[in-house]
């Protein structure tokens, strides 16, 4: 299972959440706030707009903990402000280098007991209060301070920002930071999520959410699809690979200049005849980035183009994507 999703804060001014579920993304991570109950100044507006048109979200807190008591604190801040509304995805604490830097400025030793601590203590007391709790860290703060064991206990949302998922155990992967979605000015975080979290959330009871969680909602396929730019692309190349023109892809995209694009934007892509996606394999290409790429799973283009082995794939062959 691979759902769309984004997240956001304030860094992205006023989103138009229609033109976002629009352009097929499927849920979405909101930054509530951080530190001790220090709210985001677009949060209140995100979750309504976001509840108003029926796109799932869940939030996260930012950790400017330094002792496991400040981050049950944090975490009761959190509580306080998302609990006016339906969140079917978890209740995430974002704890990362910027964490660890601000102890430090404080006179705290930031240690990994420290940082174990400091999820723990937040994950446990949002447990408590009756939300499925997740965190969220990279991979160096997974090896420097973490370790393996957090992610067996709490569902993790992992940053790491490649076109080929490393298959860490993750529930949620943000696979870039510079993603372009309209209705959004400038970049935005993309992510992939692995588990349909609003069944399972409603399952336990959790998040004050009972009964059976509505299907994703479906990627709508009006007259385009999308894709991400990836290094060393150029307009003329994408255009050739889906069949379509340079000043197509330009007028659909609002792109004055074919010749400034950019990796990790989102462009949209006339569907070809009959719907039916393709994509022609770039050297380099593999086949859990393609997937990972078009929100898809490597099973289903292996089904789907009779692929006995994903890890032989050659430049040049053009695939279904389902």
């Amino acid at each position: 299972m691979s759902i769309k999703g984004i997240d956001v804060s304030k860094f992205q001014g006023e989103v138009d959440w229609e033109q976002v579920k629009a352009a097929g993304y499927q849920f979405a991570m909101l930054r509530a706030g951080y530190g001790f109950n220090t709210v985001d100044e677009q949060f209140r507006r995100n979750a309504s707009e976001c509840s108003r048109i029926g796109l799932p979200i869940g939030a996260y807190w930012f950790c400017y903990a330094v002792s496991p008591e400040t981050a049950a604190r944090e975490a009761d801040g959190c509580i306080s402000t998302i609990s006016d509304y339906k969140l079917d995805y978890p209740v995430c604490y974002d704890i990362e280098q910027a964490s660890a830097d601000y102890a430090a400025g404080q006179g705290v030793t930031f240690t990994p007991d420290l940082a174990k601590q400091l999820v723990q203590s937040f994950c446990s007391r949002i447990e408590e209060k009756g939300y499925f709790a997740m965190f969220y860290s990279n991979r160096n703060f997974l090896d420097n301070y973490l370790g393996t064991e957090l992610p067996r206990r709490y569902a993790l949302w992992y940053a790491r920002y490649t076109d080929t998922f490393d298959g860490t155990d993750c529930g949620i992967w943000q696979y870039t930071s510079q993603g372009s979605v309209p209705g959004i000015s400038g970049s935005v975080d993309l992510d992939i999520s692995y588990v349909d979290y609003p069944s399972v959330i409603r399952k336990a009871g959790l998040n004050r959410l009972t009964g059976s969680a509505p299907a994703p909602s479906p990627v709508p396929s009006p007259e385009y699809i999308t894709y991400v730019i990836q290094p060393g692309d150029t307009l003329s190349g994408i255009a050739a690979r889906f069949g379509t023109t340079v000043s197509t892809l330009s007028s659909l995209n609002n792109i004055s200049n074919p010749d400034r694009i950019y990796a990790g934007t989102t462009i949209r892509v006339p569907e070809t005849a009959g719907g039916t996606r393709t994509y022609t394999i770039q050297s380099g290409d593999t086949l859990s980035g393609i997937a990972a790429r078009f929100g898809t799973t490597v099973s289903a283009l292996a089904a789907l183009n009779g692929i006995s082995d994903p890890d032989r794939i050659y430049a040049g062959t053009t695939i279904k994507i389902p």
